[in-house]
């Protein structure tokens, strides 16, 4: 008899984030590839008429409610419809009651990818705070193990909520065949991107980060265009009167909207540098694919930037003092383009530090992870 591992892709139905949706397609297709004897990948996904592309998964179950009255009603602890066995959500939303690990062998592992709702709740709008705050007290109650990309955010989930050292850290990845195009040329030509640029990445709402980014590339006195690649719909106006404020005039930004992969591989691929001036407790998905593509890096100090980009760039700055980081950052950039060499030199660390992150290890831990539950 096999054992099905059974994940949760509410992102694939309705996407509430490009990055979770992602990061949910990514990992079930390695944990198929993954999978040990004798074991096997299903879905659990809400109702819905979009098509689902899964190569290797052996079942599929439709739940009777669309993704926001499945998020309501998990949130109250109605699961019924849902059976029990291993249950993997690659988000916080999951079927989180009570049962049986050890006579019925049920188990359910959720994940957490940030912690905004903590750390940055005027992010998110109320009813967004309220609901995450409610998954995480289930979670507390119910969850076998609270998956997070970092031990840095472990130790501060730790101060958040007691989870009983539940908490295990298992990195996410750029998407799977994260490669420059080989119609780069063309996706640039569409999306009006020239070459020779810094990347502005970070937060995905105009920001204080993004204002410092935009002093530190000001004051770096480099005079290349700078391209934002985290913005969200209708936020061009503002992104552009911050860079403005900082003294770079608006011909030398270029706002792009949620690109796609392929798009931001394209982007990263005449990217001199990329700039991440958020401090947000987040896991950096930007500076991963950079690392991925071998694209220098410069970061502000924070602990999930420390672990993630280790010897991999430059992460620089005062963890504990917000006003020093638009001149360190400056600093470092100033630096890093100071000469080819130097440049050079942060293209390879980069892309060693890169080598790091791939779906397939982190298939390979969620496997262990449950057989160890």
């Amino acid at each position: 008899m096999s054992v099905l591992l059974r994940v949760v892709l509410d992102q694939l139905i309705t996407q509430t984030d490009p990055d979770l949706a992602t990061a949910s397609r990514e990992l079930t297709h390695a944990l198929v590839q993954a999978a040990p004897s004798g074991c096997e990948v299903g879905a659990l996904v809400p109702s819905g008429a979009h098509e689902l592309d899964l190569p290797g998964v052996a079942e599929v179950r439709r739940l009777g409610m669309g993704r926001r009255e499945l998020a309501a009603a998990w949130q109250l602890g109605v699961t019924a419809g849902t059976g029990g066995g291993l249950i993997h959500s690659p988000t916080l939303l999951a079927p989180l009651g009570r049962h049986d690990r050890v006579n019925d062998h049920d188990q359910t592992v959720v994940t957490l990818w940030d912690l905004l709702p903590w750390e940055q709740p005027e992010e998110l709008p109320r009813p967004a705070q309220m609901w995450f705050k409610a998954m995480l007290k289930r979670a507390r109650k119910h969850a076998d193990a609270v998956v997070v990309p970092t031990h840095a955010m472990a130790q501060r989930l730790a101060e958040i909520v007691d989870v009983d050292g539940r908490v295990r850290v298992i990195a996410g990845a750029a998407p799977a065949g994260f490669a420059v195009p080989v119609d780069a040329v063309g996706r640039r030509r569409t999306l009006s991107v020239p070459e020779g640029i810094i990347v502005l990445v970070g937060d995905a709402a105009p920001s204080a980060a993004l204002q410092t980014g935009f002093r530190a590339i000001a004051g770096s006195g480099a005079d290349l265009p700078i391209v934002v690649v985290d913005a969200r719909e209708g936020q061009e106006p503002a992104i552009v009167e911050y860079a403005e404020a900082a003294g770079i005039p608006a011909r030398r930004v270029h706002v792009r909207v949620d690109p796609d992969p392929g798009d931001r591989a394209a982007i990263l691929d005449v990217a001199a540098i990329v700039v991440a001036p958020s401090r947000r407790r987040a896991f950096p998905w930007r500076i991963v694919e950079a690392m991925a593509l071998g694209v220098p890096v410069v970061a502000a100090a924070s602990p999930d930037h420390r672990e993630v980009v280790l010897d991999g760039g430059r992460v620089v700055g005062d963890e504990n003092d917000d006003g020093e980081d638009a001149a360190a950052l400056s600093a470092a950039i100033t630096d890093a383009l100071s000469s080819t060499a130097a440049l050079e030199r942060l293209a390879v660390l980069s892309g060693d530090r890169g080598r790091a992150f791939s779906w397939r290890e982190a298939a390979d831990r969620v496997w262990q992870l449950h057989a160890d539950l």
